[in-house]
């Protein structure tokens, strides 16, 4: 395996964790929407990784050698949490019954989802940093 892998793991690492922040940051500012109907209010969403194995990447399908190499997005799920249903005929969107649906989201576990993937993030940093280190030494040694 090339020293350069490293960089592709890590930066893949990355590329995923930025989009799990993105859709916690997102979860987190529809938190307390509101809506007429249970179909139309915002329902949680979380991201779906996979490995990345070094043979599914040369064309092989992955069916020897099963060494990871990174991580995709394989998609995007929605919660299946009910929805919270509030009487508050004062409200614009309120449905003819004088309520509203709000979000499914748990803020508390989408700022632990946050701090989570923020972590991962950092590490992932980190690993290139230190794989750039090395082979800068490297390098110092050819002098």
């Amino acid at each position: 395996m090339s020293m350069f892998k490293v960089f592709d793991v890590a930066g893949s690492g990355m590329a995923a964790q930025s989009l799990r922040l993105n859709t916690t940051a997102s979860n987190l500012a529809n938190a307390n929407s509101v809506a007429s109907s249970p179909e139309e209010a915002y329902r949680a969403r979380e991201p779906l990784f996979a490995a990345v194995h070094a043979n599914a990447m040369a064309g092989d399908g992955g069916t020897s050698g099963d060494a990871a190499v990174g991580v995709r997005v394989t998609g995007v799920t929605q919660s299946q949490a009910p929805i919270e249903r509030r009487y508050e005929p004062g409200n614009p969107v309120a449905d003819a019954d004088g309520y509203v649906y709000g979000s499914n989201v748990n803020p508390i576990d989408e700022l632990v989802n946050m701090i989570s993937a923020s972590r991962s993030y950092q590490n992932d940093v980190e690993v290139m940093q230190s794989a750039k280190q090395l082979m800068l030494k490297t390098l110092d040694l050819g002098k």
